[in-house]
């Protein structure tokens, strides 16, 4: 009798463990972003592929039209200060001339002939040696700076050229991007109320192109990457962030994306109330800062942020918060 109430007691307790187990697989924690088969990044591997190459092209494109820009503003400038110094260049060469004109701009013999004596021969000759120097010196300068002129003005030309080809590049990206998302049955466009609703400014990118530890794995991250992370956390945005892992595409394994958290403490649910407000805040924060910062775009809430055309809709995921992106917010940098 003793070893059978032995045993219905060790048989009750093994029932209460398989219960418990039973309970803790029929409400397992929330899948962390790349777990869920989708890569991590809401949609399939060409999809991906076609808007990395669509906003990095058009980023690209956008900041060398920025720099064309900056080159031809400081080109007017320098064609503004050419044009102020060819006046007066001019007016030393007319006042030699006149100069040369009143003091008889004779050849040798006349002024031999005209010359009273030797001396003051060689006082003439000198005066006229002098005279056609200072004109000769006066002439070249005024060429070198209408030469000069005449560059400037080429080169803004090439780079109001250069301009309009990066304009043309960005239209063609935009429709890339765009044209991806409806051949997936996504991208329709999906403004919400809550845009903008971040106004902290980065300081912009000054870094290299090289790779560095990632904090928060054991892989390796793009400077600008980690400077990206580094400037939302120095602007109060500190909940729990993941960037490198392995999987078969994106940007996470080439160290140029990072999971921001809605939740304090990790990847839970469908971010609500006040950790919901934290992930537009956080997704407003870097496309505030999208140039200084180089976002390639930004995922969040089953939408995506390109560079080139705001907010579209994007529900490619499996229907979990991770994969639908409601539980955080992706950033990828160039």
């Amino acid at each position: 009798m003793r070893h059978q109430s032995v045993r219905r007691r060790l048989a009750a307790t093994l029932a209460l463990l398989v219960a418990a187990a039973g309970l803790a697989f029929a409400a397992p924690a929330h899948a962390a972003p790349g777990d869920t088969g989708d890569d991590g990044e809401g949609g399939s591997k060409s999809l991906i592929q076609q808007l990395e190459a669509a906003s990095r092209g058009y980023v690209q494109a956008r900041d060398a039209l920025a720099a064309s820009k900056t080159r031809q503003a400081q080109l007017t400038a320098r064609l503004k200060q050419l044009d102020a110094e060819l006046a007066p260049r001019q007016a030393a060469v007319d006042e030699i001339v006149a100069e040369a004109y009143m003091s008889g701009r004779l050849g040798p013999m006349s002024a031999l002939l005209n010359a009273g004596s030797g001396a003051g021969f060689l006082d003439r000759a000198e005066m006229l040696e002098t005279v056609g120097v200072k004109q000769q010196a006066a002439v070249t300068d005024l060429r070198a700076v209408r030469d000069q002129q005449a560059a400037a003005k080429l080169a803004i030309d090439a780079t109001i050229r250069d301009q309009q080809k990066q304009v043309n590049v960005m239209a063609k990206r935009k429709v890339q991007a765009e044209t991806a998302l409806k051949a997936a049955n996504a991208g329709q466009d999906d403004p919400q109320p809550s845009d903008g609703g971040s106004s902290k400014s980065a300081a912009k990118f000054q870094g290299g192109s090289g790779m560095v530890d990632d904090p928060t794995s054991g892989g390796r991250i793009t400077q600008r990457m980690l400077f990206a992370m580094r400037q939302a956390q120095a602007d109060g945005f500190t909940h729990y962030v993941h960037c490198w892992r392995e999987q078969n595409s994106g940007e996470h394994p080439k160290g140029r994306a990072c999971d921001f958290a809605a939740d304090k403490g990790g990847f839970g649910g469908v971010a609500t109330g006040a950790s919901k407000t934290y992930g537009t805040n956080l997704a407003n924060y870097f496309i505030n800062n999208s140039s200084r910062l180089g976002v390639l775009y930004v995922i969040w809430f089953k939408r995506i942020w390109l560079p080139s055309s705001g907010w579209k809709a994007y529900t490619r995921g499996n229907g979990d918060p991770s994969s639908d992106h409601t539980n955080h917010v992706h950033l990828s940098v160039i």
